[in-house]
């Protein structure tokens, strides 16, 4: 078995490393996803070793681990900003888009259905442009419940399996939402948070309401969140200045968000921190990436970090899985087409 990195870009499709970032790979077009194309998030599931799903302004993509290649879903939105698959039921697949849509697949792709989110904005009076689904997240307490963010737009929150849907902005100071983790707190409750671009919010009635906790740090912009896929209760969460941005912190709370304190990154950052990759079959390996393309990995579950020394410019996810052996290298396809030279002129 080996691990397998995959970095979405803003606008320079994917980069695949099977070393933990020391060489990277970029397929050209000739493997079926345009090169400048913008790559939104990824899906996959540790029983399916072939298949990846990929959140992209062209739709929603599937790359084949072992033929190399790029191919289109049926899904029936074109600039896909989340995708989300069942850890339990690996058949149902969410995916949402910019205008802000959400869509359901019961199939494993092959035929999706619209979700009816009630009041659900496509275009904001507040940055006169199209809301975007910014995360889906299937709850790790309850499968059947499911989380949607919208920037901006708020949260949605469906307990039957994604067929109904409730809007929860109660106690929001601002609807442009970015991220949702659900996990329980210090004493076993249930606890949510989000962030959003004024802050940090939680919750502990299932998102019914929300409360501002404001964090100790010069800004209060906050994008990804997750928890330590093993149980330790080690929270990240991702804090920068704006997006871009001029420089950020990745903030950890080892107190279920009780209390927060910064872990350094090993270089000057760039931008806010924007992202992180983890998947559970290695709960101590884990990314986090600036907006605008530094890459750190720590292989200790957060407690040190070493810098990737590939940067990639702009990023918007980054995500790795353990797939088996005998997955091929990625290799760069060449153009079979040469060119020939004009015939002199008579």
């Amino acid at each position: 078995m080996k691990i397998r990195t995959y970095v979405g870009s803003d606008g320079h499709s994917v980069w695949f490393s099977d070393d933990l970032g020391a060489s990277w790979v970029r397929p050209n077009s000739l493997s079926g996803l345009y090169l400048e194309v913008a790559v939104r998030g990824f899906a996959s599931h540790a029983d399916d070793a072939r298949t990846l799903l990929a959140a992209t302004s062209h739709g929603l993509m599937r790359w084949d681990e072992y033929d190399g290649l790029w191919t289109a879903t049926t899904f029936p939105g074109k600039d896909v900003w989340a995708v989300a698959q069942s850890e339990k039921a690996p058949d149902v697949i969410f995916a949402g888009t910019c205008p802000a849509s959400v869509y359901r697949s019961q199939d494993r792709g092959k035929n999706w259905q619209a979700c009816k989110l009630p009041d659900l904005a496509q275009f904001s009076d507040i940055n006169r442009g199209p809301t975007r689904v910014t995360q889906i997240l299937f709850d790790p307490i309850d499968d059947r419940t499911i989380w949607v963010t919208v920037e901006i737009g708020g949260i949605y929150r469906s307990t039957d399996g994604g067929d109904t849907w409730t809007l929860l902005t109660q106690g929001l100071v601002s609807a442009d939402i970015h991220g949702v983790l659900a996990t329980r707190d210090a004493g076993g409750k249930r606890l949510m948070m989000a962030t959003t671009n004024r802050g940090l919010h939680y919750s502990r009635d299932a998102g019914d309401s929300w409360e501002f906790v404001q964090l100790d740090s010069p800004w209060q912009y906050t994008r990804g969140i997750q928890l330590r896929m093993d149980g330790f209760k080690r929270i990240f969460l991702t804090n920068g200045d704006w997006p871009p941005g001029s420089t950020g912190r990745l903030l950890v709370s080892d107190d279920a968000g009780q209390s927060w304190q910064e872990r350094a990154l090993p270089a000057d950052l760039n931008s806010t921190v924007w992202c992180l990759g983890m998947n559970a079959s290695d709960a101590k390996l884990i990314y986090v990436v600036t907006n605008l393309g530094q890459l750190f990995l720590s292989r200790d579950g957060g407690d040190n970090w070493m810098k990737i020394k590939r940067e990639f410019g702009g990023v918007r996810s980054v995500h790795w899985r353990v797939v088996p052996d005998d997955v091929p290298v990625i290799e760069q396809k060449r153009s079979s087409i040469s060119l020939t030279p004009a015939k002199a002129a008579a």
